[in-house]
């Protein structure tokens, strides 16, 4: 039976999925997640895929999708796809390697080199494309951690807009919201606190991680990246984070205010997604109204924007694990090689 493996390599975290199938039927898979702030250490990230190769075996089809060469470890874009596309080619010599582009298309690493830009952060493709599967008309809103893609699919095919990043933030298909490394001050800048508002301080003190810790959203497993003051990621810790926002400590603010902080700042996210989803929508109204497809770590806003909304909405772990819909673009890419027998 057909194996494949999808990588999704992003600026903080690094996710691969192994799947087998037969036909379009969905034999196993397993994830690998590994948290990498990019920024800090490019070079780790070539131990990280030599990992990957040894556990899942050599000469397996392999297709890529990255985020990474955005991050500031790079001077240009170009820069860093090429460095991305050189470790993968050091790092799996055996395996037929495809790079994903942002008009879906799996091509080869050489043609990759030749036009860089073209598989720069096209990860939403895949998650779109097995979505489209599943839901040919649809309205895909993958919350990861750090950001929101927000995909219309029409026929099966993803219809977004916009292909690069400058120009989805423009057309409401990336929102730069997530789970987990949004900074406080990006998402308020007033909040309010014992029925005053509070201008938010304008450092990174607290990240959207504490609030969702902080309102039960996410455990503190799932709190991967590291907590700004480089404390503990308890509820505890999470307040004491997010009381520093407004210039405020324990011995200021009770935890009940600063759940009242937590439960103000999610409404503000729900906000800054819900307005995408309508901006895209505006554009793409067809009636019956579009399904809501909830992916990401972040799935149960992307479900919550839905439901307020009047959409019905379904979840993409539907179709695969919890954890394969939170690295929902390795494991789309490897379902879809696997599916047509390794061969693009």
């Amino acid at each position: 039976m057909p194996l494949a493996v999808g990588m999704d390599i992003g600026g903080v975290n690094i996710k691969a999925t192994l799947v087998e199938t037969a036909g379009d039927q969905l034999i196993r898979h397993r994830v690998f997640y590994h948290p990498l702030e990019i920024w800090r250490d490019p070079q780790s990230i070539r131990g990280i895929f030599q990992q990957i190769a040894r556990e899942w075996g050599e000469g397996l089809p392999l297709a890529v999708t990255m985020t990474a060469e955005l991050s500031d470890a790079f001077r240009t874009k170009r820069e860093g796809v090429h460095f991305i596309l050189d470790c993968v080619q050091q790092a799996f010599p055996a395996s037929p390697v495809r790079i994903l582009d942002v008009n879906g298309h799996l091509i080869g690493l050489r043609e990759a080199r030749v036009s860089p830009l073209r598989v720069a952060a096209a990860n939403w493709v895949a998650t779109a494309a097995l979505a489209g599967r599943f839901y040919p008309y649809s309205l895909l809103v993958d919350v990861g951690s750090t950001t929101t893609d927000i995909i219309p699919i029409i026929d099966r095919h993803p219809a977004s807009l916009g292909k690069t990043d400058l120009d989805r933030l423009q057309a409401g298909e990336l929102v730069y919201t997530g789970v987990l490394r949004s900074n406080i001050n990006t998402i308020a800048c007033r909040i309010p606190v014992k029925g005053q508002l509070a201008s938010t301080a304008a450092e990174c003190f607290a990240i959207s991680a504490d609030v969702h810790l902080l309102l039960d959203h996410i455990s503190p497993d799932e709190y991967t990246c590291p907590a700004p003051d480089g404390r503990s990621k308890t509820k505890e810790g999470a307040a004491v984070r997010l009381a520093r926002v407004v210039c405020a400590d324990p011995e200021i603010l009770s935890l009940d205010h600063v759940t009242q902080i937590a439960r103000y700042i999610y409404e503000k996210q729900l906000q800054r997604i819900s307005e995408g989803i309508l901006q895209v929508l505006s554009r793409t109204a067809c009636d019956p109204k579009p399904v809501l497809v909830a992916a990401g770590l972040g799935a149960f806003m992307a479900a919550a924007c839905g439901q307020r909304l009047g959409l019905e909405v379904r979840q993409l772990a539907r179709h695969c694990s919890q954890e394969a819909a939170v690295a929902a673009p390795s494991f789309a890419l490897a379902y879809l090689l696997a599916s047509e027998g390794g061969r693009q």
